[in-house]
């Protein structure tokens, strides 16, 4: 397993990319560490609710911030540090789409979307540099709905 000691120049999350208050604070306790906060041996030092499931190489977890209008937000998370899509095996790869279908029918849903997040963060808009999906159902049924935005790409003013 690779390690994920971060090099000198190496920073695992990105701060400009959170979206609440107390996600900023868990972070810059993240960055005082210098670790990856996903990779298997640190997510329990941050992450505070059970996985839902988990798979050979893949966590399935709820989002601690979810997106504003969602019914069910969950995140995949790879036990490995890894980046890049091109980082995964083949094995990950199909373990991630049956760790999401698992989760569909737990929840037993008829609609939603998901999305990976890699690599450099000023693209993927993601605040923790670790390659991770997002499993997202909208919550059509609240009065008071409007669609789930999934953001990519950092804010021109943050880059």
């Amino acid at each position: 397993m690779k390690s994920s000691t971060p090099s000198s120049h190496t920073q695992f999350v990105d701060l400009d990319n959170a979206r609440v208050d107390e996600q900023r604070e868990v972070m810059k306790k993240i960055i005082n560490e210098g670790h990856c906060p996903f990779c298997s041996e640190n997510l329990h030092l941050y992450h505070t609710v059970a996985n839902e499931l988990e798979g050979d190489h893949w966590f399935i977890t709820k989002n601690l911030w979810p997106y504003k209008n969602t019914k069910f937000h969950y995140l995949a998370i790879l036990k490995r540090h890894a980046e890049l899509v091109s980082e995964l095996t083949n094995e990950e790869g199909a373990e991630l789409i049956q760790l999401l279908g698992k989760l569909e029918k737990k929840l037993k849903v008829t609609g939603g979307g998901f999305a990976v997040r890699f690599g450099d963060t000023n693209y993927s808009a993601g605040t923790v540099k670790h390659i991770h999906a997002q499993f997202i159902v909208p919550d059509i049924d609240n009065d008071n709905f409007e669609p789930v935005r999934f953001k990519l790409g950092k804010d021109k003013d943050k880059r």
